[in-house]
């Protein structure tokens, strides 16, 4: 199989397959990137440790922080606890979610999330302001945020009185 090809399959794999954890499987979520093949994650019940991602996963499909993962756990490792077998995408959440599979622990931070983008009135925001609102637009966390202002001078302004008055 060339490798094009694998690379077909696991992404297809990874992107269309709905699977639930069975009894030694868990989910977790992705803390940060340690190299290396290493994810540094956390469980619903808040322990930390080091998952490894498998070789054919490998250049074919990538992890960002906060990203679900499904992990089988590995008898030899002291550090690296775990084995990644499956990323979990939106659509793949909400379907484990729906068959009561997903963990408790999880579900409170998405209330929380879902908690500050109500209104002080404790109202939904209506449908006009959501569309409207950059919240939900992909942010480089390898940059510096930069706020621009508008400053509201009006030194252009005095700036072409004092021509007139020279003419």
């Amino acid at each position: 199989m060339s490798r094009a090809t694998k690379r077909k399959h696991v992404v297809q794999e990874v992107l269309n397959d709905y699977i639930l954890p069975s009894a030694e499987q868990f989910i977790v979520q992705v803390v940060a990137s340690k190299g290396n093949n290493l994810h540094e994650v956390v469980t619903d019940s808040g322990d930390q440790f080091l998952v490894t991602m498998p070789s054919k996963f490998r250049k074919n499909v990538w992890i960002k922080r906060s990203d679900f993962l499904l992990v089988e756990p590995i008898e030899e490792g002291d550090k690296v606890k775990a084995e990644i077998i499956s990323i979990l995408y939106k659509n793949q959440v909400k379907y484990i979610k729906e068959e009561g599979k997903w963990p408790p622990g999880f579900s409170d931070v998405k209330k929380e999330k879902n908690d500050g983008a109500n209104n002080n009135d404790g109202e939904a925001r209506n449908t006009e302001d959501e569309e409207d609102s950059d919240s939900d637009l992909f942010v480089n966390t390898n940059r510096h945020a930069v706020a621009y202002e508008e400053s509201d001078d009006d030194t252009d302004d005095d700036d072409e009185d004092v021509d007139d008055e020279l003419v």
